[in-house]
């Protein structure tokens, strides 16, 4: 039965292990069984489902998840939790615990090893300093990833799904829209965790799209373009791409694709939407 999900629990675990928290893995634990019970919900699960949760913990949330799926790999990178989680989880026999780096780990393979291909629902309480990377290692790993249901800083999760136009569209908003449809299910204040973090979270659903939202010829190119475009968000769009020493196009080359996609050579960025970014990338690429 899960249990871990209080203040008191969490403590006694902690002192028991004589757990010290690691800043570089950026380790808070929610001692909220509502906030819990509500991730669980909304990633959908159930006793057909494959999970991956990333950064386990203590345990907090795997023990919600062996009561709901089918079968759970939970990965953490601190050695100094296994022994935890050991003990947190013995009594479900539908978990297996990895020791090991999410962002050095052949996803595709791993997954592919311990599910036989079935398709996965990831979970996590991702630290925030590491979302993005590890979306992309998600997105990009040609796993067969069904749902990733993630807990991050509330204005990522808020990145993650706005537009053009916004302060806060970005490369990683365009990201997540090519490969997902997100969806921000709640919002988590800072005291549910220990320890406290600065600001408040949420807890966003990206449903993976079966084929990427835009057709472009080259996925690679098109995100060197995009990043390229935010590095100087003041700068306009031409200018960016100009500077950029990864892209091998002239200005006048990139003047030209921008007018063929309907812009003005001063538009920035930030203006564009992803199909236009697919249309942009498409027409540099012509030969």
């Amino acid at each position: 039965m899960a249990y871990l999900a209080s203040l008191n629990a969490t403590k006694e675990i902690i002192e028991q292990y004589r757990f010290v928290f690691q800043k570089k893995y950026g380790q808070n634990f929610l001692i909220d069984a509502n906030v819990v019970e509500n991730i669980v919900g909304a990633a959908g699960i159930t006793s057909d489902d494959f999970v991956l949760e990333i950064g386990p913990g203590i345990g907090t949330m795997t023990q919600y998840l062996c009561e709901r799926a089918g079968k759970v790999l939970a990965v953490e990178i601190d050695r100094m939790l296994i022994p935890v989680l050991e003990h947190t989880l013995s009594e479900y026999d539908n978990v297996e615990i990895m020791q090991q780096d999410i962002l050095k780990t052949d996803i595709a393979t791993m997954i592919q090893q311990k599910s036989n291909g079935k398709p996965v629902k990831v979970v996590a309480n991702l630290p925030y300093y590491i979302t993005t990377p590890i979306l992309m290692k998600l997105f990009e790993s040609g796993a067969p990833v069904e749902s990733i249901t993630i807990m991050v800083q509330k204005e990522v999760a808020e990145r993650m799904q706005t537009g053009p136009g916004s302060k806060d569209y970005g490369a990683l908003s365009l990201a997540v829209q090519y490969y997902a449809q997100a969806k921000v299910a709640f919002t988590v204040s800072a005291s549910c965790f220990i320890p406290r973090p600065n600001v408040d979270s949420a807890v966003i659903r990206l449903t993976k799209h079966q084929t990427p939202a835009v057709e472009v010829k080259d996925e690679k190119m098109m995100f060197q373009i995009i990043r390229a475009s935010f590095n100087q968000r003041r700068k306009t769009l031409v200018n960016g791409l100009k500077n950029a020493p990864a892209l091998p196009f002239s200005k006048e080359r990139i003047v030209a694709a921008v007018r063929a996609v309907g812009k003005s050579e001063t538009v920035r960025g930030e203006a564009l939407t992803l199909q236009e970014f697919a249309a942009l990338t498409n027409e540099l690429l012509k030969k």
